[in-house]
């Protein structure tokens, strides 16, 4: 009788074992399609990561030309600086006398 029991156990569920490879082939498929998505946004990241890096370092750049943009303004508002940069194209104040300053070779 005991014989009879442990056939009847395996034959009272035919279709378990194709659910159970369904399941399974689910399951794989499942993992398939996150592997694959991990390892596309991992790409993804690292492509966002170096147009940061990029916009980052001309950020840099611009702040740095802006900084020295505004020195140069600030050096404008400097009257004296004015009359430097007058004296290097020749101008002069009225009452002055121009030097001219020549080198010894020639």
């Amino acid at each position: 009788m005991a014989k009879a029991q442990t056939s009847n156990r395996t034959t009272t569920h035919p279709g378990s074992k194709r659910r159970l490879k369904i399941w399974f082939a689910f399951v794989v498929l499942f993992m398939a399609w996150a592997l694959y998505t991990l390892f596309s946004q991992m790409e993804q990241r690292g492509e966002t990561e170096m147009k940061r890096l990029a916009l980052q370092e001309t950020l840099a750049e611009a702040e740095a030309e802006s900084l020295k943009l505004q020195k140069q303004v600030d050096r404008l508002n400097d009257s004296e600086y004015i009359r430097e940069i007058a004296r290097k194209h020749g101008y002069i104040l009225p009452g002055e006398q121009p030097i001219q300053v020549t080198e010894a070779g020639d």
